[in-house]
């Protein structure tokens, strides 16, 4: 018993090894062959051209394209990689124009830091944007680049291109089928939660299809945005999966049916895949099969959504005004730049991450300037990586970034010492490129550990430290993670008060909302609007989730105070399902509530909402609901939640 709990304490904390398990993703071959060429021509052109350090620019500039195509439309993929390259090449402009410039290097970088951590908090694209910037201003500021000064960010846009050119090859044989393939995966999901209702498996199978159809917006919507006008191939498609939010809301009715009904029938199911593959396969196809006759409001209401699916998918033109477009026309590019300046300026957001991303990159170049470390770069790199906003916790980041560059050197231990300059970096660089794409999706130390030794080989091709260079790296790292820790995460008070109680609180909030406008507009009215509200708060749920699985990484109290209210964001999931069933029910005939019992549980939510945002505990509601009204399994689902927040 005793060596059990010697066992016990000894073990690595929750935190530490739910960030280093990998996450279960297939290998993307098509980027892992990309990836292999795109970093391993450019050097086998150099070596052949005797100019092997012009080649290491044109990889350089290959490896962030190669980092920065995580998208899957084509024309997504132009913008997701073009962008970030131009900044990147700023970046190393900027950095080479202070390049041994002493303490006006220090003020630049600084400067420039404020500006990648605020862009940074735009937007995805924004974010690699700004990542890039820094990163190359670093490099810039820390290698010898070589003359004109032009040339070294020419070389590198030049690798961008490479990655953009490999790429683009299959877009036109494949051309759409990107944007088919996600929304027929929309599909699919939507039949995986038909055959889970009423069973354990509903919940999970609800969060995959939501990060689904998010995605499936998030592209189709991304597109249109970009197109002047109306694209029948993409107007087609939105109405393809606006038509699916009606069978999902049957979906939320039927996993409440009562138990005796048993589950499903598989016709259900089965008609929505057929109408998957019609979608993936741009035509109409065989007829979807004949559905049971329905035996309930749930089943009615899932009769009439497939059918009105069926009839959207086979449409051969559907009307490009159409009311089914239920999330509106995206703002066109001059709204949507003025919000992201707003945006830029005005979130307080911005500007903690802005300045909390300069404090530390300025720390770390004022200690590189008094303190002499060999090729210093290194050290504003590691906080760069660390800081990044969206690659989840900072102290997790900070420790999983010290493991992976370890591992990482090891890769690059026998590379360094072993393998002649020349020829030979060529088929090494092949292999140590196809470890990036196939082991970033696996988590962040895993990307860590592939990008390293591949930076330790273009460093290498520029600087010619070899085997030298493998200790100082990894000293390099230990500072900067050190510099991150102690600067960017110790020393701001919101690191150890997370705003997780809030951001619940906010969607608790929101979820009384959407019970309002749910059961106070009469059946068919307003069903847009609904629909949006719901989309909306699912998404919102979606990151809140985020932000807990986030903070579950982090070390106590933090993490433990995530832990304790991890179950609450679960039911109040639970909450917004059992109000989409309970509508969807009285449009197909169950009976209606009255303006009292919604009352009662919107009050009953919104006093949820605020003494979750105090801390105190609500006071007891008085129970005017009867076990028999239209909204009792509701009002039952806000007691739980209540009971998982305060006892």
């Amino acid at each position: 018993m005793a060596r059990h709990r010697g066992t016990a304490r000894l073990a690595p904390p929750a935190w530490l090894t739910e960030s280093l398990r990998p996450r279960a993703a297939p290998v993307p071959w098509a980027a892992v062959a990309r990836a292999s060429v795109s970093l391993a021509a450019p050097l086998a052109v150099g070596t052949a051209t005797g100019r092997p350090g012009y080649g290491a620019l044109v990889s350089m500039g290959a490896l962030s394209g190669v980092i920065g195509d995580t998208a899957d439309a084509y024309r997504m993929r132009v913008f997701n990689i073009a962008v970030p390259q131009l900044f990147g090449a700023l970046g190393l402009l900027l950095g080479a124009r202070v390049h041994g410039a002493g303490w006006t290097a220090v003020a630049a970088l600084t400067a420039i830091a404020l500006v990648s951590g605020m862009i940074s908090s735009i937007g995805a694209v924004a974010s690699v944007s700004g990542l890039l910037l820094l990163l190359n201003t670093v490099v810039g500021a820390g290698l010898p680049l070589p003359s004109p000064w032009w040339l070294p960010p020419a070389l590198l846009l030049l690798g961008g291109g490479v990655v953009l050119a490999l790429t683009l090859l299959a877009w036109p044989l494949r051309g759409g089928v990107p944007e088919r393939a996600v929304v027929a995966g929309s599909y699919r999901a939507v039949a995986d939660l038909l055959e889970a209702a009423g069973t354990p498996g509903y919940e999970a199978t609800r969060r995959a299809l939501t990060q689904s159809l998010d995605q499936s917006y998030d592209l189709l919507l991304a597109r249109r945005a970009r197109r002047h006008g109306r694209s029948p191939t993409l107007v087609r498609l939105l109405a393809q999966l606006n038509a699916l939010i009606p069978v999902v809301e049957g979906a939320a009715a039927a996993h409440v049916r009562p138990p005796g009904l048993g589950p499903l029938p598989p016709a259900y199911p089965a008609a929505v895949r057929a109408l998957a593959d019609a979608v993936e396969n741009g035509h109409p196809g065989h007829p979807p099969p004949e559905l049971p006759t329905p035996a309930g409001p749930s089943t009615r209401a899932l009769e009439e959504a497939i059918g009105h699916a069926a009839a959207v998918v086979r449409e051969p033109e559907p009307d490009p005004y159409a009311h089914d477009d239920r999330l509106g026309r995206p703002a066109g590019l001059g709204p949507r730049a003025r919000r992201a300046v707003r945006a830029l300026l005005l979130s307080g957001a911005s500007w903690r991450y802005g300045l909390r991303l300069a404090l530390c990159i300025g720390l770390a170049q004022v200690l590189v300037s008094v303190i002499a470390v060999p090729r210093s770069y290194w050290v504003s790199l590691t906080v760069t990586f660390v800081l990044k906003p969206d690659f989840g916790s900072v102290f997790s980041r900070a420790v999983l970034r010290a493991l992976g560059t370890a591992a990482g050197l090891l890769l690059a231990v026998p590379v360094l010492a072993e393998v002649p300059h020349g020829w030979w970096d060529v088929p090494v660089m092949a292999a140590l490129a196809t470890l990036i794409p196939a082991l970033s999706a696996k988590g962040y130390a895993f990307q860590t550990a592939a990008i390293t030794p591949v930076i330790l080989l273009l460093s290498d091709l520029l600087n010619h430290q070899g085997f030298h260079l493998v200790l100082p790296r990894l000293y390099d790292s230990l500072i900067g993670c050190g510099i991150a820790l102690l600067a960017g995460y110790l020393l701001w008070p919101e690191s150890w008060h997370t705003r997780i109680g809030d951001r619940l609180a906010d969607a608790v909030q929101d979820t009384a909302s959407y019970v309002s406008l749910a059961f106070t507009t009469a059946p068919g009215r307003d069903e847009p609007a609904r629909a949006r509200y719901r989309r909306r708060l699912y998404r919102d749920l979606s990151a809140v989730r985020g932000e807990f699985q986030r903070a579950l990484t982090e070390p106590p109290p933090v993490g433990a105070r995530a832990q304790a209210w991890w179950p609450l964001v679960i039911a109040v999931e639970r909450i917004v399902d059992t109000t989409t069933a309970t509508r969807v029910r009285v449009e197909h005939g169950a009976p209606a509530p009255t303006t009292a019992e919604v009352a009662a549980v919107t009050r009953e939510l919104a006093g949820l909402a605020e003494a979750l945002r105090t801390g105190e505990a609500p006071e007891p509601a008085p129970d005017v609901l009867g076990p028999h009204c239209a909204l009792a399994r509701l009002h039952h689902e806000v007691h739980a939640a209540r009971s998982v927040a305060f006892g």
